[in-house]
């Protein structure tokens, strides 16, 4: 009975193939049931049938991926392998993942709710890039030789250098919201640099990184060097976080969870990295391009059913320009096409689970009962799925918790100003600071603004333009560190100083 479902979920053979197996867990490159014999369903956010059934990773199952992975980079070939040989199976991950985009667009579209037009365009694209990117930067890991200058050996000569090594076993922990590019974005510079790692990718989207764990195989990633182990964070997280033979610990997701990552791996006190919620203002002042700014604003809430850590949910808008923005974003949320991710007239594909839909309908009933109206959208349709429609909050205050809190879903709260000497104090009242956006035609306001931002990253007259070069990272609680460019080797490195006496 499955089967045949799943045959009607897919038209592609290899997709529905793999959706009506179980998906195993990839540990030491063999597919394996979990210790435990438990198994989860996955549901299709577009329908909340059953879409797949996979292996439920705990805490035995990520000890065994540890020592997999331990052993591979103690032992295996891998640290053996030259920098060139390692950026050659980088590359041929990217290149794999390039000729099977249109399986893993279906994947991610059928388990994520996306529209599978943006994953084969957006989100499988950006993953292969950034292997190929990473894939350079394996041969570019490079230290320094010094001139000592030590006033207690007077005459003495010395040489100095220092060597740049990987930590070691990484665990890494994805979200659900752009589950191959999150993947890509913390497997690649790991692998670059020499570590091995165990990936816990979400349980609401567990598909594309057991799909990706092929392509690795045959891209000659030798056995171990990653590991696979879908599971709840409660219990395959948990346990890869406060493991004590991992040597660093990645996070991608909301910031309550990632104060929890922190709190599990003090033990041994691992390496921690974490990418966390945010809150981002996307600020129109009077003088933009109101037509690019009306379209900037809606995409940086819309894209991804809002479901995007950087997007612009704080819309702040100059005064007289203030009725026409709301104006032109709300008609952009009224058109937008709401439905099933695999038709290919979709702009806005369902949330991903029934609790998200729960979240982000409850915020809004919130910001309703505190004096805040719906300008475009403020309820769900109702009927099968997990949609919401893409929504426009006005007359929201500061202190409303749709205003304060990381809601994550298509809900944009928009305000007025009229003193732009303000807006930058107004912007920055957040715990969070991942991302801004500004929309000016002058060019010295857009740099000062631009540095008075408390972000990591500031859009001007864009949003949510990234690349495999750009570091991308948080202030205050969006988080610790930085993914992609060559900062985030740092993260994956460790530095040895050495002295010799000549």
């Amino acid at each position: 009975m499955k089967e045949e479902r799943m045959s009607e979920t897919s038209q592609n053979k290899r997709v529905a193939d793999f959706l009506a197996a179980t998906g195993n867990l990839f540990i030491g490159g063999k597919r394996r049931e979990a210790v435990s014999g438990r198994t989860f369903e996955t549901p299709n956010p577009a329908t909340g049938e059953t879409l797949a059934t996979v292996a439920e990773g705990g805490a035995e199952d990520i000890d065994l991926a540890v020592t997999a992975a331990r052993a591979a980079f103690d032992n295996g070939p891998w640290r053996t392998l030259t920098p060139s040989q390692r950026g050659k199976i980088l590359w041929r991950i990217g290149d794999l993942i390039e000729e099977h985009a249109e399986e893993l667009a279906e994947i991610e579209s059928l388990d994520n709710g996306k529209p599978r037009l943006q994953a084969q365009f957006a989100d499988v694209p950006v993953s292969a890039e950034l292997f190929h990117y990473m894939a350079g930067w394996a041969t570019k890991i490079d230290g320094d030789t010094l001139t000592l200058s030590t006033p207690y050996a007077p005459g003495a000569q010395f040489h100095a250098y220092t060597l740049r090594e990987p930590l070691g076993v990484v665990g890494q922990i994805i979200p659900w919201n752009f589950p191959l590019m999150m993947a890509a974005w913390k497997l690649a510079p790991a692998l670059a640099t020499g570590n091995t790692v165990v990936l816990k990718p979400a349980e609401q989207t567990p598909l594309s990184a057991l799909y990706l764990a092929d392509l690795l195989a045959e891209a000659g990633l030798p056995d171990g060097v990653v590991n696979i182990v879908p599971g709840f964070g409660e219990t395959a997280g948990a346990a890869l976080a406060a493991h004590p033979a991992v040597d660093k610990i990645a996070f991608t997701g909301s910031t309550e969870v990632g104060k929890l990552i922190l709190r599990a791996a003090e033990g041994n006190l691992k390496k921690v990295t974490l990418e966390l919620g945010g809150k981002a203002p996307n600020v129109v002042f009077a003088d933009a391009d109101i037509d690019a700014a009306i379209k900037g604003a809606a995409d940086a809430i819309f894209f991804n059913q809002g479901q995007v850590c950087c997007a612009g949910s704080r819309l702040y808008v100059e005064g007289d320009a203030y009725d026409d923005v709301i104006a032109g974003v709300s008609e952009i949320a009224n058109a937008i096409k709401v439905g099933d991710g695999r038709d290919s007239g979709t702009q806005m594909g369902p949330l991903v689970s029934a609790e998200q839909l729960k979240r982000v309908s409850g915020y809004v009933v919130s910001g309703l009962r505190d004096g805040a109206s719906a300008a475009a959208g403020g309820a769900a349709p109702g009927g099968a799925g997990y949609y919401y429609p893409p929504t426009v909050l006005t007359g929201t205050r500061p202190d409303m918790k749709v205003v304060r809190e990381e809601i994550f879903g298509p809900v944009v709260v928009a305000d007025r100003f009229d003193d732009p000497g303000q807006i930058a104090a107004i912007a920055n009242d957040s715990i969070y600071g991942l991302s801004a956006g500004i929309w000016t035609r002058d060019v010295s306001k857009a740099h000062l603004f631009a540095k008075a931002m408390q972000a990591g990253t500031v859009w001007v007259n864009c949003f949510n333009i990234l690349d495999a070069s750009l570091p991308f990272g948080g202030y205050k609680q969006s988080g610790w560190g930085r993914e992609m460019g060559h900062e985030v080797l740092d993260a994956y490195t460790q530095t040895k100083s050495v002295v010799i006496s000549l």
